[in-house]
């Protein structure tokens, strides 16, 4: 295990890391689930796109830890707004692993819907989501072809504060990290042996051209987490979290119109109660 210090408490309003021997016990825990969840669908291996970012690469190395390498097939997914280096890091991570994965071009996918419906196109959010969208297709047209489970990259604070795209980077068979807050898959990372500067670099889900993650969501995820932890998973109160982080009363309600609003991707489609004549 690494010996890297990943967060400077001083500037971290909590410091959620894991105890070295909750760390082990997570990762080795993390690996056993991808097994069973791969065994128990009766599968060959699994299937995970590839973004370069520390999310999927996390949850690469603990799907090569659990199946092997040969076992494990990755996609790396380029639209027109992802930047050459966050493809090339995706190429390096599957290099580094030894997995298999192909390079596919979705623009000219995406391009169809946004020929059949020109009148979305001008909703920027509507058409970066198609492309999200389209990756979850290619993973799963791969994933049937090969018998194989599509791995989920996602984490606790996204999920919470709602930041995936429905039936987009949220349509996987399983999320490995997702119990885990941001700051823990960073310290997992690390602990996998996943190179630093992969571990530290600025997330972003690229969906436009100089997006990032934490002016989207318009907080840092060591704040978001520190939120999450305390008043949307644990007991405090608004005031309370307030005055234990030392942060604004407007990032707490923030965090709440993020979880309270994305409700519905959490959920079950809903159908209407039975109704009994």
């Amino acid at each position: 295990m690494s010996d890297t210090v990943l967060l400077d408490e001083s500037n971290t309003p909590l410091d959620l890391r894991l105890s070295g021997d909750e760390l082990a016990a997570t990762r080795e825990h993390l690996a056993e689930f991808i097994g069973d969840q791969v065994e128990s669908a009766g599968l060959d291996g699994a299937v995970l796109g590839l973004s370069g970012g520390i999310d999927s690469t996390t949850v690469a190395y603990l799907a090569v830890e659990a199946l092997g390498a040969d076992a494990v097939h990755g996609l790396v997914m380029p639209g027109e707004v992802n930047t050459e280096g966050n493809m090339s890091d995706a190429e390096r991570v599957a290099a580094d692993l030894g997995i298999e994965f192909d390079v596919i071009e979705i623009e000219p996918i995406a391009e169809a819907f946004y020929d059949a419906v020109p009148e979305a196109t001008d909703d920027r959010m509507a058409a970066s989501n198609v492309r999200v969208r389209v990756r979850a297709v290619l993973n799963y047209f791969l994933a049937n072809a090969e018998n194989r489970l599509v791995l989920g990259t996602g984490n606790r604070s996204e999920a919470l504060a709602g930041y995936f795209t429905k039936y987009g980077d949220g349509a996987v068979d399983c999320h490995p990290i997702g119990n885990l807050y941001k700051q823990q898959v960073r310290q997992l990372a690390d602990d996998l042996g996943v190179p630093r500067d992969l571990v530290m670099k600025t997330p972003s889900a690229e969906m436009w051209e100089g997006q990032t993650d934490e002016e989207e969501l318009g907080l840092t995820y060591d704040t978001l987490d520190a939120i999450l932890a305390l008043h949307v998973d644990g007991p405090l109160s608004t005031s309370a979290t307030v005055e234990h982080l030392g942060v604004p009363e407007s990032a707490v309600e923030r965090v709440d119109e993020l979880y309270e609003s994305s409700r519905h991707k959490r959920a079950t489609p809903p159908a209407p109660k039975e109704l009994r004549l």
